[in-house]
């Protein structure tokens, strides 16, 4: 073998290609390269797909996301929800993200699918790329977050966890005033629709109600649990025909429009036959027919006060807080509450 000959068995080692490769062959910046692989929003689409495609042809390999090793901060937090096609958690992220970045933080965001099974896999994942979490609704049990604790700060919101700062609203003076002004326009028989079995937040809504109708000598049936969702509410009207009174609450605003398009279908009026009220105060709540009364707090207000929470928790690891952080609710009148009339004329059937 001559010094000019290689073994056709050596492997020929790649240079390796870097940004900077990408940059020339695409016509843009390193900084831009840099940019489409770290914040891709901060890019123009057709730019971004250029130098993606660009990448793959060269054959370079972005760097996995670094982990958050401990004692060294990431800027980032996770915003944990129990379903992203919620409005109302739209609404309390966009509150959270806002104050996140007044900070310096950037947000991650996690649906769980209102899976506990999920939730709890997908906090192990994102864990170690954060510095803090909030756990929006969760379907944990109190013991599974104590474990989350360990591991890094946490902040609840719609629920209350010992130990941890809480972001709730305060439920149950919202339920009694939406009670009061159903039993002022002479509604005396409710129906509770019951949101999830793991949910916090459904037992506090019910135990607001019932007892405000106990205190207001009312009668209120619960029935469920339903999924929090349209199709929820539609199972939960062909219970309530079995049965019906001249209210209804439903345990979220989807719910509630589900039941009343369900009873619509049926030949039903809202509210002539039948007055119905939710929760959240979504955006859902006024493009439906009629408009839907809500109850709710604030909730750009709870995802703000959540950020604020678990920074201070960053910011004070030694000395972290409990604190309860109780949002007001307000009581949102629209067209599909109106004075109650005898349930006695409505058809006893099964509906679709």
């Amino acid at each position: 073998m001559t010094d000019d000959e290689v073994p056709t068995d050596t492997p020929i080692r790649r240079k390796k290609v870097t940004i900077y490769d990408i940059a020339r062959v695409a016509g843009v910046a390193p900084s831009t390269v840099s940019r489409t692989f770290a914040r891709p929003g901060r890019v123009n689409a057709d730019t971004a797909e250029r130098i993606r495609a660009t990448a793959q042809e060269l054959g370079y390999r972005a760097k996995p996301l670094a982990q958050n090793k401990a004692g060294v901060a990431t800027n980032t937090l996770g915003f944990v929800v129990a379903d992203v096609a919620n409005p109302v958690f739209a609404h309390i992220m966009k509150g959270f993200q806002n104050e996140a970045a007044e900070h310096g933080y950037s947000v991650l965001l996690i649906d769980t699918r209102e899976d506990a099974k999920i939730e709890r896999e997908s906090i192990s994942r994102l864990a170690p790329l954060v510095d803090g979490l909030v756990l929006g609704a969760s379907r944990l049990s109190d013991s599974a977050i104590t474990q989350i604790v360990k591991v890094r700060p946490v902040a609840s919101v719609n629920r209350i966890i010992a130990g941890l700062p809480s972001i709730v609203a305060d439920t149950p003076r919202g339920m009694r005033r939406l009670v009061e002004h159903l039993a002022s326009l002479g509604h005396t028989r409710f129906t509770y629709i019951a949101g999830p079995a793991a949910s916090w937040a459904d037992g506090v809504r019910w135990r607001a109600v019932s007892e405000a109708c106990h205190e207001l000598n009312l009668v209120v049936r619960r029935i469920g649990p339903y999924a929090p969702s349209l199709d929820g509410g539609v199972a939960a009207a062909a219970a309530w025909m079995e049965h019906p009174t001249s209210a209804v609450i439903g345990y979220n605003d989807m719910m509630a429009i589900g039941f009343m398009k369900s009873v619509q279908r049926s030949g039903l009026r809202v509210p002539q036959d039948v007055s119905v009220a939710g929760v959240d105060n979504s955006i859902s709540s006024v493009l439906t027919t009629p408009t839907l009364t809500s109850v709710a707090p604030s909730t750009s207000q709870i995802g703000m006060r959540a950020a604020r929470a678990l920074i201070t928790q960053l910011r004070h690891r030694s000395a972290p807080s409990a604190e309860t952080i109780v949002v007001p609710m307000d009581l949102h009148l629209r067209d599909s509450v109106g004075p109650a009339r005898p349930t006695t004329h409505l058809p006893r059937q099964k509906m679709e």
